[in-house]
């Protein structure tokens, strides 16, 4: 019988590998976005490269989303299981300017963009910064 990971693993179409389950277990236990050296000390013997593959893995096929919040370290957070990552389903993200921890704001869509002509939207990245519930 397959678990949870293993099927969500699959649904992306992401060939399950042990390592593959522990990286989707740690982010699946997440209530921020973690950076791969975050990541990377919640394993005492994973190889770093390893791990950053795994991370882009997932988010080439959709199942984490990079974030950018400007902290000079990129952090990764898991998509919701419908999320296609398309630039109508992003949602805007909350760095806490005291606990450096970034969080996803799934409810919160990013607003309509509306571009000059000839200007194709790939993709965009909101970060809304403050204090978190925990800080405030």
């Amino acid at each position: 019988m397959k678990s949870d990971s293993e099927k969500k693993l699959e649904t992306r179409n992401i060939k399950p590998t042990a390592m593959r389950e522990l990286v989707l277990k740690v982010l699946s236990e997440q209530t921020a976005a973690i950076s791969l050296s975050d990541l990377e000390q919640k394993f005492e013997k994973a190889d770093k490269v390893t791990l950053y593959r795994t991370l882009k893995t997932f988010e080439e096929n959709k199942l984490i989303h990079s974030i950018d919040d400007g902290t000079g370290s990129v952090k990764y957070a898991l998509c919701k299981d419908s999320c296609l990552c398309n630039p109508n389903e992003l949602h805007v993200h909350f760095l806490c300017t005291k606990c450096l921890h970034t969080y996803c704001l799934n409810d919160l869509p990013i607003p309509a963009i509306n571009l000059p002509d000839n200007f194709v939207l790939e993709t965009i990245n909101m970060v809304v910064k403050g204090k978190c519930h925990n800080c405030k």
